[in-house]
């Protein structure tokens, strides 16, 4: 079930930062200066999620 959940939390951060990356471009379309941040902000997020679910993969094997 560790694997399952981990397959997950990678899958959904990696959608996080993608959606990241589109809101930052929009963003820098638009020269939206709150909505960068958010943008850059998310793709941290997902980067984030992504190495936690993969780091607690390597902690369960």
């Amino acid at each position: 079930i560790i694997d399952i959940v981990s397959k997950f939390a990678v899958i959904g951060g990696g959608f996080y930062a993608v959606w990241g990356a589109i809101v930052l471009g929009g963003a820098l379309k638009d020269h939206n200066g709150p909505q960068m941040q958010s943008g850059i902000w998310q793709i941290v997020g997902g980067a984030v999620i992504v190495a936690a679910a993969a780091l607690f993969k390597s902690i369960a094997a």
